[in-house]
């Protein structure tokens, strides 16, 4: 494996490479890092897709303290990596980073022929005190972070789920402020950006997932912002189905990088 960085103000943005063929760049959600696609990235390989694979600012091999964690910024670091890369390339977000691809497809649209969104989160969550005080303990202990981490694979977890999960925790040890910081609220809200999105849109999201009360909606909510899209759900899978279900979810982006990554 070889670790590659660009250089940004504020610090460099980590990334490592896989195979030939039509670009694919994969942005990782809050306190993980670019091993979450570890599954996957071998299936999109052999389908015939060059694959990067991005750790956000502050997390992984990336620097760790960034004065701004905005999606926007996240979003121009990986239009960063395409053009380091040579674009133009298809972006995938999860989670949290699925807010950061929607301002890159609009900022830049000649890097970005296609937009997928894993989980991504349409309405600002609204905790009541008891939710906002747990809240604010997980986003400062990645102890903490770890064991909420844990309950968002309700339905299956890959074979290295805890050997991946410890990993992170310890990566996550100094760097608790990158955390909170890709989830903080900031406006405009990429749900203001998303009418800007002119390339052709996949919204992925799992049956399952315990983040929302009808992932379902969710993902339907999602899809009706962009000009062009298309939402898909994927079966007995939790927050981050690129980890616990990768073959459903490899074939459902291979079907859609096959119009985007060839238009």
């Amino acid at each position: 494996m070889t670790i590659s960085h660009v250089e940004r103000d504020g610090g460099t943005i980590a990334y490592e490479v896989h195979g030939d063929g039509p670009l694919v760049v994969l942005s990782h959600g809050m306190g993980e890092n670019r091993r979450t696609f570890r599954h996957l990235i071998p299936l999109l390989v052999e389908a015939g897709y060059r694959v990067a694979s991005v750790d956000v600012r502050g997390h992984g091999d990336s620097s760790p303290h960034w004065p701004s964690y905005a999606p926007a910024e996240v979003g121009a670091d990986l239009l960063a990596v395409v053009r380091t890369l040579g674009g133009p390339a298809t972006l995938v977000g999860s989670s949290s980073s699925a807010a950061a691809v929607v301002f890159a497809a609009g900022d830049a649209p000649d890097l970005v022929n296609g937009v997928v969104q894993v989980s991504p989160f349409v309405a600002e969550l609204k905790p009541n005190l008891v939710m906002r005080a747990a809240q604010a303990a997980v986003l400062r202990s990645p102890r903490l972070f770890g064991m909420f981490h844990r309950t968002l694979f309700p339905a299956a977890r890959p074979a290295d789920d805890a050997a991946y999960r410890k990993e992170m925790v310890a990566r996550l040890r100094g760097r608790m402020d990158a955390v909170r910081g890709v989830v903080a609220p900031v406006a405009p809200h990429w749900t203001a950006r998303a009418g800007d999105v002119r390339q052709p849109v996949l919204v992925l999201m799992g049956t399952k997932d315990p983040d929302f009360k009808d992932p379902g909606a969710e993902a339907r909510a999602a899809r009706r912002l962009f000009a062009t899209a298309e939402a898909r759900m994927i079966g007995d899978s939790g927050h981050y189905p690129h980890a616990d279900q990768p073959e459903a979810t490899a074939a459902q982006l291979v079907e859609f990088l096959a119009a985007t990554s060839h238009a």
